[in-house]
Order: structure tokens, then C-alpha cells, then sequence
């Protein structure tokens, strides 16, 4: 018998022997042709599809975006966006129609990494280089594309870790039972798991000199990266263990909920530490105005920063520059926001924190 994976394989084969048909030899760049293949090298003319997953009801997504768009326009490149808006038959169907437009080359928010196979053969064999940002391709996809641009999540985690170790034993000692629960998007997800993983690598690296403190991991409490979602999942925890010491927020965007949940249960206030992950300029700024409070740091992922170096990597794919990306991956370096340095990090005009040159 055929297996599911080997008939979705042969499905993607299919689709990439018609496209194959279909768009050999087609122009690439747009109808215009107005920028000479020398001008595209620097990036001005050349023309970036940009398959987003989702942007409505994100503020992470929409900065994503906007950082890519901010960078192509000093580039002189041209962006054709399309949101395929949680569908992933729909971002398939948006590849499709940026091929037919004669895209240089498509950057990608994948929303399934297994379901836009049939994309990733399409636009290999139509030779348009893929960059794919903040969400991965399956690894039997990765060698199909030129580059995945993220932030390292497990080590951007392990900063978030550092800074609640160090702070727990400012403010509880270095001795007795220590309570961590994290609260993550849905159960299994990689997102979660490599962000708490790294959180505890963080804290271990720290506590591993503190033998006295006894680290007792609850049960991972999932939000759904919502923070009507979370709020209930965590003032359970809470409510059930009022002794819980450390909060783990793996998603800015829950830290409304989170805060409400701890309130309703009656722990918000001194004797607890949050610690989040997004930088978020809402966290951000809530470390600005109570610096003593329970929330303690954030670790930075920087969208807008990820869209201006995706672009950067897509004008490196098109040139067809193997050393900008040898390893098939770029990390953007991120760091840990903290009541100490929020100030310097605090800018009104934006959602999420950016690189601080």
C-alpha cells in the first residue's frame, strides 16, 4: 500500500510536473520588465512575492511585514503581497498566482510546514527562489529553499531563563522549593517547546550553582497565543498552587490575560515573577512604569527586523550568493529586555522591539 506521506508527495510531483509545463522560460520580474538583471543585483526592481500566512488580528505579523516593506523600499525592490489569512489551500493557490506574475523570487510565512509542499515545487520549477521567515518548512522541504530567517528560539528562551533565575533568588533566596509553570500556545507545538526548553536551559544554567533551590515544573498551560485564552488556564495553575513563584508568558501577546488570571487568584503583586517572550512593547513599557512589579523581563524576537533581513536574504537568493546563507538558516540576534534597560528599548511608535545599535 501507499502511504498518506508517499501519495502527498506524489500529489506535490504532479503539481510541479504541470507547473514545470506551465512556466518554463516565462520571464521572470513582472511584466514591466523595467530593471536590468545588473540594477536587480542590489536589489532595485527586483520584484519579492511575499506569501504571508496570516497578517489580521497579529500586531507580530503586521510588523513582520511592514519591516520587510520598509526594507525593500530603501532598496528600491518591489513587494507583492498576498495573505493567505490562515488557509493553506489558499497560500498554495497565492504561490501559484505569484509565479504567474513573474515574481524574482517569493519569501514565505509558511502556515502548514508539510502543507505548502506543492508551493515549494511549484516555485522550483518555476527557478523562483524561496525564503521562508518566521515559520519553517518540513525538513524533507528544507533543501528546496534558499533560506529560513527566525530568531533562535531555544537560546532567545534561555535569556528569559537567565534573568527569572536571577532575579528568583534576589527575591526568594537561595534556598527551598521554587514553583515554574510556562504557559504556551497548544499542546505539541514546536513554538512551545523550544521556548520553554530553552527557558529551562536558562534557569538551570543558573541554579546549577544554587544546589540549595529545588525546582519543581508544573504542567505546561496552554493559551492558544490569545489572552482571553490564557487567562483561565493560568489562574488555575495559580489558584491551586499559591506558592507559584515563576510565570513563563512564551507569548507576549497573552500577558493581558495572564495578568488578569494571577490577579483573579490573588498571587499579582510581589510574590510572583513573569517572564515573557516577544518583546512586546506593552511589556515593555509595563517595566518602565513598575520596574519592582511581577513582570521582570522579556526576551525579544523582533519581527520587523526579521521582515528587513528576509528581504536582505531574498536579494542573496536571487543573486544566487551561497555564502549569505550556507547553513539554510538565519538567526537575528535578539536580547532580554529588563526593568534594568526598558527605557532604552521603550520606543511608543512601535509594537515590538527592534534592534537597539
Amino acid at each position: 500500500m501507499i502511504s498518506t506521506r508517499s501519495r502527498t508527495m506524489l500529489k506535490v510531483a504532479g503539481i510541479a510536473a504541470v507547473t514545470a509545463v506551465l512556466f518554463t522560460g516565462c520571464a521572470r520580474g513582472g511584466t514591466d520588465g523595467a530593471a536590468s538583471a545588473d540594477d536587480k543585483k542590489s536589489g532595485k526592481g527586483l520584484v519579492i512575492g511575499w506569501s504571508q500566512r496570516g497578517i489580521s488580528g497579529s500586531d507580530w505579523w503586521k510588523t513582520l511585514v511592514e519591516g520587510g516593506q520598509a526594507e525593500a523600499k530603501k532598496l528600491g525592490a518591489k513587494i507583492q503581497l498576498l495573505d493567505a489569512n490562515g488557509d493553506t489551500v489558499r497560500q498554495n493557490a497565492d504561490v501559484q498566482t505569484l509565479i504567474t506574475k513573474n515574481v524574482d523570487v517569493v519569501i514565505m510565512n509558511p502556515n502548514d510546514p508539510i502543507g505548502v509542499g506543492a508551493s515549494v515545487a511549484a516555485l522550483q520549477s518555476a527557478n523562483v527562489p524561496l525564503v521562508t521567515v518566521n515559520s519553517n518548512l518540513d525538513k524533507s522541504l528544507v533543501p528546496d529553499m534558499y533560506c529560513y530567517v527566525a530568531e533562535d528560539q531555544g537560546y532567545t528562551g534561555s535569556l528569559a531563563g537567565e534573568v527569572a533565575a536571577k532575579k528568583a533568588l534576589v527575591k526568594f533566596g537561595d534556598s527551598g522549593e521554587m514553583k515554574i509553570v510556562g504557559i504556551g500556545g497548544f499542546p505539541g507545538d514546536v513554538l512551545s517547546d523550544l521556548r520553554f526548553n530553552g527557558f529551562m536551559k536558562g534557569w538551570e544554567k543558573v541554579m546549577k550553582d544554587h544546589p540549595g533551590v529545588i525546582t519543581k515544573k508544573l504542567e505546561t498551560k496552554y493559551g492558544e497565543w490569545k489572552p482571553d485564552k490564557a487567562l483561565a488556564p493560568i489562574r488555575d495553575v495559580a489558584t491551586a498552587n499559591p506558592d507559584l513563584k515563576i510565570v513563563y508568558s512564551m507569548s507576549d501577546v497573552m500577558q493581558g490575560g495572564i495578568e488578569q488570571g494571577l490577579q483573579q487568584a490573588g498571587i499579582w503583586g510581589d510574590g510572583v515573577i513573569v517572564a515573557g517572550y516577544d518583546g512586546g512593547m506593552n511589556v515593555v513599557k509595563e517595566m518602565v512604569d513598575n520596574p519592582t512589579g511581577p513582570m521582570q523581563a522579556t526576551a525579544s524576537n523582533q519581527p520587523w527586523d526579521q521582515g528587513v533581513e528576509a528581504v536582505k536574504m531574498a536579494v542573496a537568493a536571487y543573486n544566487g550568493d551561497k555564502t549569505a546563507c550556507p547553513k539554510k538558516e538565519v538567526f537575528i540576534k535578539t536580547t532580554v529586555v529588563t526593568p534594568e534597560n526598558a527605557k532604552d528599548y521603550y520606543k511608543p511608535s512601535d509594537t515590538y522591539v527592534r534592534a537597539n545599535d
